[in-house]
Formats: structure tokens, sequence, C-alpha cells
């Protein structure tokens, strides 16, 4: 196994996955500290921080920061999710060092200028808008809330304008001391990495981190509901969700091809039965987000007012079909395009460290591709049938936005699922 996995003596984790025949490598620091690890009152702050980590430490400023890493020819990002926020640079293999030196800088020693948190506040303002002006992204945000409503995983990774808004330099200060702890955090590389520099750099750089982190956590909840939007827009868009599972469930691997399955891509039940036999929409197509502790199953369709209710008839019937089980010849395409996909990203350095950090997050320990695609292909007709009366025969979630007017109420528009 090319996986090599340390733990530093102040509690963070190393890792790295060498990759042959490349030049480059992906270096990033993981953080078990995403939206939902916030209180209400700062929704918005891992986000925030996010952005503020670029803008400045003790040694470089914001503009130094981008000037070194793309001096190598580097990349430099980050982004938060609900659970956890990543930062990680793209370098060949000689730049590890500088790549390892930004990233400790900016995550032990940024100093959140006042100016800068201003101007990086009114950037975030405006991402919140363009989300807002941008219904088939929002309208997940929307079905979020409804499915875990007043919780913080019902919340925005954004945060709404209100709370960002508010969020002063000291209480972005003090959210990096308390969450950003070693015992929570990972340095994990891909590509042309060698474990020991790794580790020797790791020693090196990261050595002011504090040892801990506070990481209350509130169990999730789905409660699921329904929500409408009145919008002069062009198309409805629709998107039905149900209780999901947790990273950890029996049933993920059997999940994961379901959701190919019943609408992963062309070939999907409802790609063909709701676009390709009926044209009632132009997307359509399933989800299924994972938690530490619950999920997120789905279906989003973008469709026309007078076709939005038919849409929902249709997409109800197919979910009730195929708990009634599934063609041989649907199972094998499904899990061929699950283990397809598997495969195909570990020929990115970026796929390869992500998926290795996410595995040390949620499992604690590294799978090797064998196990993974052993549960794949372990997934038969009648594990499939059950995950789909589990996932599907439960009360739902409903977000909808668009031209409303004529349409029947949610709850009758759905009454038929679940």
């Amino acid at each position: 196994m090319s996986v090599q996995v340390t733990r530093l003596a102040n509690g963070l984790t190393v890792a790295s996955d060498r990759m042959s025949g490349v030049e480059s490598a992906t270096l990033g620091v993981w953080v078990a500290a995403g939206a939902r690890h916030e209180p209400e009152s700062v929704n918005g702050i891992a986000h925030l921080l996010e952005h503020m980590a670029f803008k400045g430490t003790k040694r470089r400023s914001a503009q130094l920061i981008a000037e070194e890493i793309e001096a190598v020819g580097g990349y430099l990002n980050a982004y938060t999710t609900r659970e956890y926020t990543a930062y990680y640079a793209r370098i060949l293999a000689e730049d590890m060092p500088l790549a390892a030196d930004i990233l400790a800088d900016i995550l032990q020693y940024s100093t959140f200028d006042e100016t800068e948190l201003e101007r990086e506040r009114a950037v975030v303002l405006q991402e919140i808008g363009q989300a807002e002006d941008t219904p088939d992204d929002i309208i997940f945000d929307h079905l979020q809330a409804v499915a875990f409503p007043d919780q913080p995983l019902g919340r925005p990774i954004l945060g709404s304008p209100e709370t960002v808004r508010r969020l002063s330099r000291d209480c972005v200060s003090a959210y990096l001391r308390s969450r950003y702890g070693a015992s929570s955090m990972l340095l994990v590389g891909a590509g042309a990495i060698d474990h020991d520099h790794l580790v020797r750099l790791a020693e090196e750089q990261f050595s002011a981190l504090p040892p801990r982190a506070d990481l209350d956590l509130e169990p999730a909840k789905f409660r699921g509901g329904e929500r409408r939007e009145e919008r002069d827009l062009e198309q409805v868009h629709i998107v039905l969700g149900f209780s999901g599972l947790a990273h950890t469930d029996p049933d993920y691997y059997a999940a994961s091809v379901y959701t190919t399955l019943i609408g992963g891509g062309m070939s999907s039940r409802l790609f063909q039965e709701v676009r390709e036999k009926r044209g009632l929409v132009y997307s359509i197509y399933s989800f299924n987000q994972t938690y530490a502790d619950s999920g997120l199953f789905g279906i989003y369709a973008g469709t026309s007012r007078k076709e939005a209710a038919e849409t929902v008839e249709v997409i109800a019937s197919e979910l009730a079909r195929s708990r009634d089980g599934v063609s041989q010849a649907e199972l094998d395409r499904a899990r061929a395009q699950v283990r397809a996909a598997l495969l195909m990203g570990r020929e990115s350095t970026s796929s390869r460290a992500e998926q290795l950090a996410q595995h040390l997050l949620i499992f604690g320990r590294p799978l090797p591709l064998a196990e993974i695609i052993g549960g794949v292909e372990a997934v038969d007709r009648r594990h499939l049938g059950d995950v789909a009366e589990r996932l599907t025969g439960t009360p739902s979630a409903c977000a909808v936005m668009g031209p409303l007017d004529g349409l029947a109420h949610l709850s009758e528009l759905t009454k038929a699922l679940g």
C-alpha cells in the first residue's frame, strides 16, 4: 500500500500517498471544523476564516502569499464544508517545502488585519448574493434547512448577511484558537512525496499549533417538511430529500450504487423515464450526502411550471418501483459506474489527497482500495431493494423555487413519496 501515516507528538496526523510516474504533488491541511460546528450567532465564521487565512500573516502580505506560490507555478486554494475545512496547494515535487511553509504560516500566524477583514467580508456578502441569484444552487441550502431545521446542519455554509456583517476580528481569531488544534487537523500529501521528508517538514512547521480543539457536535435530526419560494424564473426548481445515511453506515456502499442507478447518469431510471421518454425536464439527477451521524438522499429536477406536477409524480413512481426490485443488468451497470469513478479519481493527486484525508477524518484509518471496491462489488439486488426502501420509504423534505402560481400545494405534490 502506498499510504503512510504518522502521528506527531503534538497530535497532528501526517499522511502521504505516494504516486509513481508523476512530478507534482497536492499538499493540504484538513481541519475537522466546518459549518455544523458553529454556534448560530456566528453562522458563516468557518467560511469567513477560510477566506481570511490568505489575507496576510506576520511574515507575508496577502499579495506575497499569492506571488510566492505562483512564482513556482503552484496553485493555492481552500474550501469549507459542513463538517471540515481544507487548505491545499498543488505544486511540483521540489516545491513541497514552500507549500508546507505557506500552509503552516497562514494557519498559525494570520494577523486578521481589520482592513482586510472588511474587504473580505464584502467579498463573502457578494458570494452570498451570487448564490441567492443561482436557483439551482441556493435551492440545496433551502432543502438542507427544511430537512434539518433549527440545528447547525441545516444552516448555510456561507452564513447569512446578518451574521457575516457582525463577525469581528476577535471573533474570527477566537474561532481559530478554539477549533484549529493539532489533534483535529491532518497534513496530507499525495503524488511525488517522500513520507519521511513530509514528517520532518510537519515537525518543523506546525509546532505552534495548540494540541487540542473544541469540537462539540450537536446530533443531527432529520425532520422533513416543505418550503416554497415564488420567483420570476423560467423554470421551477425542485429538490426532494429523504433521511440518508451516516458515513459509517453498513449500507453506505449500497446507497452509493442505488444513487447511481436511480439518477446518476444518462442510463439511470430517472434520466431515461423523466427526460428521455417524457421530455419533462432538461436536468434531473440524484445525490447522496453523508455526514458523521446522518445523511441526505435526494433528487433534483428543473422543469417548467406546467410540467412540475407530472415531474414529481413520475419521480415518486420511479422511486416506488425501485423498491420493488431492480434488474441484474441495472445493478451491474451502476456498480461499474461507481467502480470506474473510484479508479479514475485515483489518477489525480488532488483526489487522492482528499480521499485519504476524508478516510482519516471519518474512519481514523486509510481504507485500502481493495476494501472499497469489495464493498461496491458485494452489493446485490436484495441489498439494493432493502436500501431503496430505507432511503425512500420515509417522510420527505421538499424545496421548490420558481413560478408557482397554479401549482398544487407542495404537500399534495409530494404525498406519493415516502
